[in-house]
């Protein structure tokens, strides 16, 4: 592996002449030459004197090639957030800048360099959107408690989204996903939001976006939608992330993930099973999406990963065919759900989950990072994969008790941390992540054959 050092650009090509039929890598780091960077002046402030690097990498699309260079569209996700203890039975996050707005920035990549340039934070008549959860009572709640760096409790406007995935409208503007609703937002150029659409409300409900199937509000907090695509024909295509918690007791059990097919000419949806790799973790929840991204009506390319049962990470892309996938709503009945269905009984009642092969193991070729959250398609032997960085930020317990774990301290309601429910002397900070985990990764990834 060579590695080379351009203004701040490392470079590197991984390959295997030696094997027959390898897949060939060109890495790189992606700079921002307009200085881009979030702004940060709160209480750990001084950890991060530049500011906090940008999270791009949530999703991402290829808009052309200009000459010899390669041109890309991509969207960061709900901003720097990091885990923190529970608040009584809610899980919490720490968002350290409550203001930010996701972004979407071009990416070109041309003359060794990848290079992020305008940002523009995604809006809507009010002003800038932030990346808060939605509040308790309306579907696409997770049920977080959203704190400051100083453990307050933030709270949202219901405006919050936490995009993932990005890709064209056919008419100049984009299809953006959430995982929060999970919603698909439709925004132009400039990242104004034109339309959302969200599970349909059942009688008794709230939502604020409507016109996907309501089954969709199982999916597990956080883990909505985490890709999609725009098909040929004009349809969307988004992952849901995991296997659906149907009343809390499907996510360990079920066998695939949904693709949820919307139409946005007649707003007629479908969903279709992708088989998860059962057999490779602890439990089927582990399973997560990374992104998608279409090859023909029929076909996509698709991000598997997650921790298997050795606590190893696997990050797979496969090809998936969808042409003899069934459509699900016809199956899900209340009880009867096809979440609930080993694989005997999804033939039974004559479910045909989606084909896949694989196309590429990320970890073979060298891929280091935890996620693989961005997946373009540039021609038929030719892909790009791009990684979430988290905005290089992370909590550390401070003064921690002997012994124990995060997830072993609560939050009370005068904002103390305590240990089986006695106030402690610990405290959580805000610290970088270490290269190479802050770091924004971008493969230009070639196959050995066109995929077919």
């Amino acid at each position: 592996m060579k590695i080379k050092t351009i203004s701040l650009i490392i470079s590197c090509a991984l390959s295997f002449s030696g094997l027959a039929a390898q897949p060939h890598a060109e890495h790189y780091i992606v700079s921002f030459p307009e200085g881009a960077r979030v702004s940060y002046s709160g209480a750990f402030a001084s950890a991060f004197p530049d500011g906090l690097p940008v999270g791009i990498g949530s999703g991402l699309l290829f808009t052309g090639k200009q000459g010899d260079a390669l041109t890309f569209a991509t969207v960061t996700d709900r901003g720097p957030n990091a885990d923190s203890p529970d608040v009584g039975k809610h899980e919490s996050k720490i968002f350290v800048t409550p203001d930010f707005a996701p972004l979407l920035m071009n990416i070109r990549v041309q003359n060794g360099k990848a290079e992020a340039t305008d940002a523009r934070p995604l809006h809507d008549d009010k002003g800038n959107i932030n990346g808060l959860p939605l509040q308790d009572g309306v579907i696409g709640s997770t049920n977080e408690v959203a704190l400051s760096d100083t453990l307050k409790v933030l709270k949202g406007d219901n405006r919050g989204l936490d995009t993932e995935g990005i890709t064209p409208d056919g008419k100049g503007g984009y299809w953006l996903c959430d995982e929060y609703g999970p919603f698909l937002i439709n925004v132009d150029q400039r990242g104004k939001i034109l339309a959302i659409h969200g599970p349909q409300a059942n009688e008794g409900e709230k939502s604020i976006a409507s016109g996907l199937p309501n089954i969709l509000k199982w999916r597990q907090p956080n883990r909505g939608f985490e890709g999609l695509t725009r098909m040929p024909d004009g349809r969307i295509i988004a992952a849901v992330q995991s296997t659906l918690d149907i009343n809390g007791k499907s996510k360990k059990q079920a066998r695939f993930t949904r693709l949820v097919s919307f139409d946005p000419a007649t707003g007629k949806t479908a969903m279709y099973g992708y088989p998860i790799d059962s057999q490779a973790y602890s439990k089927n929840s582990d399973a997560k999406i990374g992104d998608i991204v279409a090859l023909d009506n029929q076909h996509i390319l698709l991000i598997e990963q997650g921790s298997d049962k050795n606590d190893a990470m696997r990050n797979l892309i496969y090809k998936v065919d969808l042409s003899a996938a069934t459509d699900l709503a016809a199956f899900d009945k209340p009880g009867k759900y096809p979440e609930s269905d080993d694989e005997k009984a999804l033939a039974q009642r004559g479910i045909k989950l989606a084909a896949k092969t694989l196309v590429v193991d990320l970890r073979q070729l060298g891929w280091q990072q935890e996620k693989a959250e961005g997946l373009a398609l540039i021609d038929s032997k030719t892909l790009a994969v791009a990684n979430d960085n988290d905005f290089g930020v992370k909590t550390v317990m401070q003064n921690p008790v002997e012994g124990k774990k995060r997830k072993d301290y609560r939050l009370n309601e005068k904002g103390e941390l305590t240990v089986e429910g006695k106030p402690v002397a610990t405290t959580i900070g805000v610290k970088p992540l270490k290269k190479p985990e802050s770091d924004s990764e971008l493969w230009i990834v070639t196959l050995p054959e066109p995929l077919k």
